[in-house]
């Protein structure tokens, strides 16, 4: 796991404000609406590789271009996934590690133990954590959770390549704001990217992530 750093053009401070999967010595898996903005550009975003802790420690890798999916955008957050360039090559350590993404096409089955991991708010409003932090939640069914928040209006839709997770109808553990771009993952297979929910824990609206199945060949032919 990495750190998506932001630099604030006001301060000039930079600090964690997304997380990514290493694909390759020089390429990142990340959600799509980490980089983009009205101000983005691939200087404004750098990478911070082996450490389990926010801002400090690791190593900093520069961005030298992110590869949008081209289908991002057209249909709310439906294909935010991106791969990310570094400028140079990471070392691996037992720290810094690559992950193995699922093969294109493979179902990810309802009520499905997967874990997400990040460094982002550790409650609704609160703050962000100071150290990696993992949760192990539960694949909802896709069509449950697209009905639920069809119920919102103006709601972005849940999509084919979209998955849901969350403890359904109870809710408590979650993803949050600061951990989009991080994994979704069984063992050392990433299966989703994490990207987008409403109020994090509610049991009612789980949180979704984009479904790496749906983008794996195109990931592999983008990550060379």
């Amino acid at each position: 796991m990495v750190q998506v750093d932001y630099v604030n053009l006001f301060t000039d401070i930079w600090s964690q404000s997304c997380a990514g999967s290493i694909l390759n010595s020089r390429y990142i898996l990340s959600a799509a609406h980490c980089f983009v903005g009205g101000y983005y550009n691939p200087n404004l975003r750098r990478i911070r590789v082996g450490s389990s802790y926010r801002n400090t420690g690791g190593v900093i890798v520069y961005v030298e271009d992110a590869y949008n999916h081209p289908s991002y955008g057209l249909r709310g957050y439906d294909a935010d996934i991106t791969v990310v360039k570094l400028r140079s090559a990471l070392t691996y350590t037992p720290a810094v590690q690559r992950t193995t993404i699922v093969s294109q096409g493979s179902v990810i089955p309802d009520n499905f133990p997967v874990v997400h991991a990040g460094w982002g708010r550790t409650t609704n409003n609160g703050l962000p954590s100071d150290v990696l932090l993992d949760v192990t939640l539960f694949t909802v069914n896709k069509k449950v959770c697209a009905d639920r928040y069809a119920a919102i209006p103006d709601s972005p839709p849940v999509t084919e390549n979209m998955i849901c997770a969350g403890i359904l109808d109870i809710g408590g553990r979650d993803v949050c704001h600061g951990d989009s771009g991080g994994p979704m993952y069984f063992g050392n297979i990433t299966i989703g990217v994490i990207s987008w929910g409403t109020e994090c824990g509610n049991g009612t609206f789980p949180g979704v992530s984009t479904n790496v199945a749906s983008y794996s060949d195109w990931i592999s032919a983008t990550a060379v």
